[in-house]
């Protein structure tokens, strides 16, 4: 199974119009924030419908530094993973996302989880991210991109993975994560392909 993208490209940076912070003088501001294009090809024989994700391993763990003006955060701070799009039961007969098609522009409180007639859509980590803040707080839901801290020294890894599956749906509903498409997915993937992307907003990260 292969999967490729217009917008994406393995290895390198994502662009900017993918991006949900860009940098801005003393640190970023929201970006275009459009999911990107996905395409996928060879999918085998059985497949009953797919699933695309996306997530970022270098979240850092400790907040302390995060987006303070005049400190940064340390590279070598342990990291953990940050999901930015889960999108399931997509149909067998899809093999495309056009750009723009699951995000365009961020939207505050976030897009609400659930069918879309181009999949349904769980929970992403904004949810939990801007969770106590009273302009942003709410349930961010399918594809929401990159905003890393503007003063990580470190330049984060995404990964971008679409699954066929052998069951036409996850039985999903309501506010659902990742861990928990991963758990419906056990023993139904056939196969899976991904795109591993990069993504930083301090002009310093490695």
């Amino acid at each position: 199974m292969q999967l490729a993208s217009k917008t994406l490209f393995d290895g390198k940076p994502i662009p900017a119009n993918n991006a949900m912070g860009v940098p801005a003088p003393g640190g970023a501001q929201p970006g275009p924030n459009r999911s990107p294009h996905l395409a996928w090809s060879d999918a085998p024989s059985g497949t009953r419908s797919f699933a695309v994700t996306c997530v970022d391993h270098d979240a850092p763990t400790k907040p302390d530094d995060v987006n303070k003006p005049g400190r940064t955060v340390p590279y070598d701070l342990p990291r953990a993973p940050f999901v930015h799009w889960v999108l399931v039961d997509i149909a067998p007969t899809v093999s495309e996302l056009r750009e723009g098609l699951d995000a365009d522009g961020m939207t505050p409180r976030g897009k609400a989880p659930g069918a879309t007639d181009h999949g349904v859509r769980g929970l992403n980590d904004y949810t939990s991210w801007f969770k106590g803040d009273e302009q942003l707080e709410g349930q961010y839901a399918g594809y929401d991109g990159p905003w890393p801290p503007f003063n990580d020294e470190r330049r984060h890894n995404y990964v971008f993975t679409v699954y066929a599956l052998d069951v036409p749906s996850l039985q999903l509903s309501g506010a659902f994560s990742l861990p928990d498409a991963k758990r419906a997915m056990q023993g139904h993937i056939l196969a899976e392909a991904s795109l591993r992307t990069t993504y930083a907003i301090y002009d310093k990260a490695r």
